[in-house]
């Protein structure tokens, strides 16, 4: 009976196995994932979505081992993170993360638009009243401030470590907490500053401040799909799928994307039909 059941699926599907499609573990790797899902789904091929794995280390492992397909990963994560090599600019980062990953079997393709880069922020009545703007101001105040940190960001080389290094800036106490509860706490008066990401749906509408890095500490961190070379020549049609991803999604629109999950509890799968139907300027 098994084998019956397993012949009528994969006559269903036209005996091609499915483009397994992962992401890490917040809100907006979570819609990108979806986003690849649908795309690949659009081109008519099964998809089996194995989104919300863990870390960029889980994550990179996974598409390594072959345990997923493709996923959205950013420049300056896999640059600094997995690749242990020192920052550039926008496009020599680019060129150099896609020549060390295609040693591995694997493809940058186009980036989506947006560069999410770390953020520092703070509750924006604290920079008015205290006049802090940038990450440099942040330092005088910091003997006597509770900063909250996802894990990744406190041990990983473009995070914390570098940056208490680069601006001399030492918290009176770190706090590692979940990326979920970051924002709540920082709105709540539990902690005064958290590392969070650009392109945050929350901190518009928790009217909160990002600090600017003034001393350019951080890489870009261009998002864009990893994916299995074998994956690609199996199915060309991925690969120009995603090929017109390129570019289509904002910093704004991806805060868009993002608030509408965090802020207004949406769905995540209709966000991302919503946007993949909206029309394109």
């Amino acid at each position: 009976m098994r084998w019956v059941l397993l012949l009528a699926a994969l006559a269903g599907c036209g005996g091609r196995s499915p483009v397994v499609v992962g992401s890490k573990n917040f809100t907006e790797q979570r819609i990108l994932g979806e986003l690849l899902a649908q795309t690949v789904e659009a081109v008519g091929l099964p998809v089996e979505r194995r989104l919300d794995l863990g870390g960029t280390f889980v994550c990179d492992a996974a598409i390594r081992a072959g345990q997923i397909d493709t996923y959205v990963e950013y420049t300056g994560t896999a640059l600094a993170a997995i690749l242990k090599e020192p920052p550039g600019d926008r496009t020599t980062v680019l060129e150099r993360v896609r020549a060390a990953y295609a040693k591995a079997g694997l493809v940058w393709t186009a980036p989506l638009g947006f560069d999410n880069t770390f953020a520092l922020v703070i509750r924006g009545d604290d920079a008015a009243r205290l006049g802090v703007h940038t990450i440099s101001d942040v330092v005088p105040h910091a003997k006597d401030w509770i900063a909250a940190f996802g894990y990744e960001f406190k041990e990983r080389a473009d995070g914390y470590p570098g940056l208490s290094q680069t601006y001399n800036l030492v918290f009176r106490e770190v706090r590692l907490m979940d990326l979920g509860l970051l924002y709540r706490a920082l709105v709540d008066g539990q902690v005064s500053l958290v590392a969070g990401n650009a392109t945050d749906g929350q901190i518009e509408s928790l009217k909160l401040a990002v600090l600017e890095d003034d001393k350019h500490y951080f890489p870009p961190y261009e998002a864009a799909p990893v994916v299995r070379d074998v994956v690609l020549k199996r199915y060309p049609a991925v690969a120009a799928a995603f090929e017109r991803l390129g570019g289509t999604l904002s910093a704004e629109t991806m805060r868009r994307l993002n608030y509408a999950v965090d802020g207004e509890h949406r769905n995540i799968a209709d966000v991302v039909r919503e946007f993949r139907a909206a029309p394109r300027s």
